[in-house]
Protein backbone atom coordinates (compact mmCIF):
# COMPACT_ATOMS: atom_id res chain seq x y z
CA UNK A 1 0.00 0.00 0.00
CA UNK A 2 2.69 2.34 0.90
CA UNK A 3 4.51 1.76 -2.66
CA UNK A 4 0.90 2.43 -4.37
CA UNK A 5 0.83 6.19 -2.33
CA UNK A 6 4.54 6.53 -3.37
CA UNK A 7 3.96 5.66 -7.07
CA UNK A 8 0.92 7.50 -7.21
CA UNK A 9 2.54 11.05 -5.33
CA UNK A 10 5.78 10.48 -7.70
CA UNK A 11 3.53 10.70 -10.89
CA UNK A 12 1.79 13.49 -9.76
CA UNK A 13 4.92 15.69 -9.07
CA UNK A 14 6.27 14.81 -12.30
CA UNK A 15 2.71 15.44 -14.00
CA UNK A 16 2.56 19.01 -12.58
CA UNK A 17 6.73 19.45 -13.47
CA UNK A 18 6.43 18.40 -17.00
CA UNK A 19 3.45 20.79 -17.83
CA UNK A 20 5.10 23.87 -16.33
CA UNK A 21 7.47 24.05 -19.43
CA UNK A 22 4.90 23.13 -21.69
CA UNK A 23 2.76 26.14 -20.32
CA UNK A 24 5.52 28.72 -20.27
CA UNK A 25 5.05 29.01 -24.10
CA UNK A 26 2.19 29.38 -26.46
CA UNK A 27 1.43 28.98 -30.15
CA UNK A 28 1.33 32.40 -32.68
CA UNK A 29 -1.70 30.95 -33.85
CA UNK A 30 -3.92 33.67 -32.75
CA UNK A 31 -1.80 36.56 -34.91
CA UNK A 32 -2.38 36.67 -38.53
CA UNK A 33 1.02 37.12 -40.17
CA UNK A 34 -0.41 37.72 -43.52
CA UNK A 35 -1.78 41.14 -42.77
CA UNK A 36 0.98 42.71 -41.45
CA UNK A 37 0.35 46.33 -40.31
CA UNK A 38 2.06 49.40 -38.98
CA UNK A 39 1.79 50.80 -35.54
CA UNK A 40 3.78 54.05 -34.50
CA UNK A 41 3.75 54.95 -31.08
CA UNK A 42 5.84 56.28 -28.02
CA UNK A 43 7.33 53.21 -25.74
CA UNK A 44 5.69 53.00 -22.07
CA UNK A 45 7.11 49.57 -21.16
CA UNK A 46 10.05 47.46 -22.74
CA UNK A 47 11.83 43.66 -21.83
CA UNK A 48 13.88 42.16 -24.34
CA UNK A 49 13.62 39.02 -22.60
CA UNK A 50 13.43 35.10 -23.97
CA UNK A 51 10.83 33.68 -24.93
CA UNK A 52 9.32 36.56 -26.09
CA UNK A 53 10.13 40.53 -25.66
CA UNK A 54 7.21 42.26 -24.59
CA UNK A 55 6.50 46.08 -25.55
CA UNK A 56 3.65 48.37 -24.52
CA UNK A 57 3.46 51.65 -26.71
CA UNK A 58 0.99 55.06 -26.01
CA UNK A 59 -0.59 55.10 -29.37
CA UNK A 60 -2.76 58.13 -30.34
CA UNK A 61 -5.12 57.90 -33.53
CA UNK A 62 -8.32 58.28 -34.38
CA UNK A 63 -9.80 56.21 -31.56
CA UNK A 64 -8.08 58.54 -29.33
CA UNK A 65 -4.71 57.97 -26.57
CA UNK A 66 -4.13 54.26 -25.31
CA UNK A 67 -1.71 52.04 -24.23
CA UNK A 68 -1.86 48.60 -26.55
CA UNK A 69 0.73 45.53 -25.59
CA UNK A 70 2.69 43.66 -27.91
CA UNK A 71 4.79 40.59 -27.96
CA UNK A 72 7.78 39.47 -30.30
CA UNK A 73 10.82 37.42 -31.15
CA UNK A 74 13.38 36.34 -28.56
CA UNK A 75 16.28 38.33 -27.86
CA UNK A 76 18.16 36.03 -29.51
CA UNK A 77 16.19 36.44 -32.74
CA UNK A 78 15.90 40.33 -32.08
CA UNK A 79 19.55 40.52 -32.13
CA UNK A 80 19.76 38.69 -35.36
CA UNK A 81 17.27 41.18 -36.87
CA UNK A 82 19.12 43.87 -36.09
CA UNK A 83 18.17 44.79 -32.22
CA UNK A 84 20.90 46.44 -30.37
CA UNK A 85 20.72 46.53 -26.24
CA UNK A 86 19.39 50.16 -25.15
CA UNK A 87 17.86 50.71 -28.79
CA UNK A 88 14.91 50.78 -27.67
CA UNK A 89 13.77 52.92 -24.45
CA UNK A 90 10.68 53.84 -22.52
CA UNK A 91 10.11 57.37 -24.32
CA UNK A 92 11.15 56.26 -27.74
CA UNK A 93 8.65 56.43 -30.69
CA UNK A 94 9.12 53.63 -32.63
CA UNK A 95 6.92 52.26 -36.16
CA UNK A 96 6.38 48.79 -35.50
CA UNK A 97 5.31 46.45 -38.39
CA UNK A 98 2.92 44.19 -36.28
CA UNK A 99 0.62 40.64 -36.90
CA UNK A 100 -2.44 41.95 -35.46
CA UNK A 101 -5.08 39.85 -33.59
CA UNK A 102 -6.94 37.76 -35.88
CA UNK A 103 -10.19 38.57 -33.35
CA UNK A 104 -9.59 42.13 -33.75
CA UNK A 105 -8.42 42.70 -30.44
CA UNK A 106 -5.83 45.18 -30.20
CA UNK A 107 -2.00 44.19 -29.93
CA UNK A 108 -0.20 41.78 -31.88
CA UNK A 109 3.20 40.11 -32.73
CA UNK A 110 6.17 42.63 -33.97
CA UNK A 111 8.06 41.17 -36.93
CA UNK A 112 9.84 44.50 -36.89
CA UNK A 113 10.22 48.26 -36.33
CA UNK A 114 12.18 50.99 -37.21
CA UNK A 115 13.25 54.19 -34.57
CA UNK A 116 13.13 57.53 -34.64
CA UNK A 117 16.48 57.51 -34.85
CA UNK A 118 15.98 55.57 -38.25
CA UNK A 119 17.35 52.19 -36.14
CA UNK A 120 15.86 48.75 -37.77
CA UNK A 121 15.34 45.92 -36.27
CA UNK A 122 13.21 42.61 -37.14
CA UNK A 123 13.09 39.81 -39.30
CA UNK A 124 11.78 41.32 -42.56
CA UNK A 125 12.81 41.78 -45.98
CA UNK A 126 14.98 44.57 -47.36
CA UNK A 127 12.36 45.85 -49.22
CA UNK A 128 10.22 46.28 -45.97
CA UNK A 129 13.19 47.54 -44.04
CA UNK A 130 13.50 50.58 -46.78
CA UNK A 131 9.73 51.31 -46.40
CA UNK A 132 10.13 51.33 -42.75
CA UNK A 133 12.79 53.74 -42.89
CA UNK A 134 11.02 56.03 -45.21
CA UNK A 135 7.90 56.03 -42.90
CA UNK A 136 9.92 56.57 -40.22
CA UNK A 137 11.72 60.02 -41.72
CA UNK A 138 8.63 60.85 -43.50
CA UNK A 139 9.43 59.95 -47.16
CA UNK A 140 6.58 57.49 -47.36
CA UNK A 141 4.52 57.26 -51.23
CA UNK A 142 7.39 60.48 -52.59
Amino acid sequence: MTQRRFAAALMAVLGVLTGVPAGAHHSAIQYDFSKPIHITGVVTKFQAMNPHMRMTLRVTDTKGTREIAFEGHSTNNMYRGGYRDKMIQVGDTLTLTVAPMKDGSEGGYVTGGVTSKGEQFGLQGASERARERDRAEGKEGK
